[in-house]
């Protein structure tokens, strides 16, 4: 006897439905509540993979990724907080505590799973350098997506050390490369409630001539 073709309401979801539940309901989780598992090698290829499928206008490819995993999470927390050492000398600000070290060495430790995303311009007849930008910012969100569609919870940051010379240098970034932040991709162990977005009428409007 031919089964019975499966209702609406048992059938799996299409791929189409599913995608966009995940980008309706996706949101950042902090790196201080993930745990181990990470992604495995063939995980995290498939996350750079998506990555890297972005607009790219002249197939630039103007970013790059840096992966730290298990004890070169630590050994760059030594890096930041050298930098804030150096940083706070130039200043004259005077040292900081004990606690604020410990908190600076620990940036990438929470997460099993850091991925450095550097945005690399070049100068290019036809693709301005906010093109280019704009390629890396979205290279990033494809990044959280793609490993939120593996079950992992993700969350995307700058923080002061993006934006300091000393932690960018120890990075290998040229004169036309800068940091656009940290992808930092573990499991949750909480699930944070979904927080305030725009309402769509105070973004959208129609251009009526």
């Amino acid at each position: 006897m031919a089964s019975e073709p499966a209702s609406a309401s048992s059938a799996a979801p299409s791929r189409e439905t599913s995608t966009i539940d995940l980008l309706l309901q996706r949101r950042s989780v902090k790196p201080q509540t993930m745990v181990a598992p990470g992604p495995t090698p063939a995980q995290l290829e498939t996350i750079l993979t998506a990555a890297a499928r972005v607009p790219d206008h002249k197939k630039l490819a103007p970013w790059r990724f840096v992966v730290f995993e298990g004890d070169a999470r630590g050994k760059f927390g030594d890096v930041i907080a050298a930098a804030l050492i150096a940083d706070d000398a130039r200043t004259g600000r005077g040292p900081a505590s004990p606690v604020r070290l410990d908190t600076e060495r620990r940036r990438l430790s929470h997460a099993p799973t850091v991925v450095a995303v550097i945005s690399r311009v070049v100068e290019t007849p036809g693709a301005p350098e906010w093109e280019q930008v704009l390629s890396c910012g979205a290279a990033c969100f494809n990044m959280c997506i793609a490993a939120n569609a593996l079950g992992f919870g993700t969350c995307w940051l700058t923080e002061w050390y993006s934006y300091n010379a000393d932690v960018t240098a120890a990075l290998g970034c040229a004169t036309n490369e800068r940091l656009a932040g940290f992808v930092h991709i573990g499991t949750a162990t909480d699930h944070p409630a979904d927080r305030d977005r725009p309402a769509l009428a105070s973004i959208v409007t129609r251009w009526g001539g």
